[in-house]
């Protein structure tokens, strides 16, 4: 899998509502009303991880979850990352 040029990327980037880049990989900040929402949403992120075989970075704080997407084989965002991005978008949808 290769990494998406600029041009491709930024055309991409309009179909991810709330994402951005930030240090070369897709970033999301999200809240949750407490700690079970965001925990609940982050089991549900981690089943979408394994079936796509493509693990983010992400933390959690309390309502909070930070999730950072990017091909760390590839040396940077491909499509499979814009992949993952879309599918968590549609659990939030």
């Amino acid at each position: 899998m290769s990494v998406i040029d600029e041009s491709e990327l930024q055309r991409q980037m309009q179909a991810l509502p709330g994402w951005t880049v930030v240090g070369g990989k897709l970033h999301r900040e999200l809240a949750f009303a407490n700690f079970s929402e965001a925990f609940g949403f982050m089991t549900r992120v981690a089943m979408v991880a394994e079936k796509l075989n493509h693990h983010p970075d992400w933390s959690n704080s309390w309502n909070k979850v930070v999730i950072d997407i990017v091909s760390h084989d590839a040396g940077g965002i491909t499509d499979r990352c814009v992949d993952f991005a879309s599918r968590v978008n549609k659990l939030l949808a």
